[in-house]
């Protein structure tokens, strides 16, 4: 073989490992686990899979609308998700392995990326129903939300704090946000409970559709389940028709990832997480709330080592 050629067939090698070089930087995934299309982790997921894709080299990436918290934490656990959003109590039940949680055992791998927003506690009543407090839940029909999802785990410490059960309902179904709001437009169902940020589209559909009631929770239920519940309020002018803010209950959000993802990987989306903040609000108001200052507080699993670096460089930890 004459030199020429050898070197053009080392030349052609080097290009080739380049190449694959390149696309395996290029296979670098992020799946981003939210929750169903009408609720709030949903959209803020879009904005988050676009800021990852626009700012972090070499990365594709891809939305997934799930049953929200309880799923997502399975996923990660399974490798089948790189960062998802989750209420805080499940992330706890997650990392305990509450199995009547929806955990078969402690979900061991789950790492966390940063406390995000609270999730409101939102009952929301049709006025001819006449709900207008918890105890005239009793023998109505209501969707807790989808089978053991954060929501519907909401659901029950909500009433179980109020001294009720699920055996005191008329009728319990459970259904994602939306296919609940049909139910009650249909006047098949009375009312309808999401753990979601304020605005919630679903909820907005629904109050601009037909007169509705929002159902207090009192301070003292929160008092009564402790952390991570707390008070809270949902403002006046939040839906329509809300004339007056209503006392409800919160728990924040967190966003969460798996041991398996990479230092540097973990770093970047926690990194482009807050330093983008103003798209995630354009995505949905419910964004307002998430403050790097507030990142670390109240996390009920390990850090991720990549987060950690971040918050470090911030001067956070």
């Amino acid at each position: 073989m004459k030199i020429s050629t050898i070197s053009k067939v080392i030349a052609g090698s080097l290009i080739a490992v380049t190449m694959v070089g390149g696309a395996a930087r290029a296979e670098q995934f992020i799946n981003v686990l939210t929750g169903g299309t009408s609720g709030v982790y949903y959209p803020l997921g879009v904005a988050l899979s676009k800021i990852y894709g626009e700012k972090i080299p070499d990365v594709r990436t891809q939305v997934q609308a799930t049953k929200a918290s309880v799923e997502n934490l399975n996923l990660l656990q399974q490798g089948k998700g790189e960062i998802g959003f989750s209420l805080g109590d499940s992330v706890k039940l997650a990392a305990e392995g509450n199995a009547d949680a929806g955990f078969k055992a402690p979900l061991d791998k789950l790492r966390g990326i940063a406390a995000i927003y609270p999730n409101y506690i939102q009952i929301v009543a049709t006025q001819e129903s006449g709900i207008t407090s918890l105890a005239d839940l009793k023998s109505k029909s209501i969707s807790v939300g989808a089978p053991k999802s954060g929501t519907e785990l909401n659901a029950r410490a909500i009433l179980g704090a109020a001294s009720m059960s699920y055996d005191d309902l008329g009728k319990t179904e459970y259904l994602p946000f939306a296919e609940s709001v049909e139910l009650i437009k249909n006047r098949q169902l009375d009312a309808t409970l999401q753990s979601a940020g304020l605005g919630v589209a679903s909820l907005k559909d629904l109050s601009t559709s037909l007169p509705v009631s929002l159902v207090a929770v009192p301070a003292d239920v929160a008092n009564t389940l402790g952390a991570p519940y707390i008070a809270a309020t949902i403002p006046a002018g939040t839906y329509e028709g809300q004339t007056a803010d209503v006392p409800t209950v919160a728990v924040v959000n967190f966003l969460v990832t798996h041991s398996d993802v990479s230092d540097d990987l973990a770093y970047e989306m926690t990194k482009q997480l807050f330093e983008n903040l103003p798209d995630m609000l354009a995505a949905h108001n419910a964004a307002k709330d998430i403050k790097l200052e507030d990142a670390t507080k109240g996390m009920p699993i390990p850090l991720h080592p990549g987060a950690e670096r971040y918050y470090k460089e911030k001067g956070l930890l």
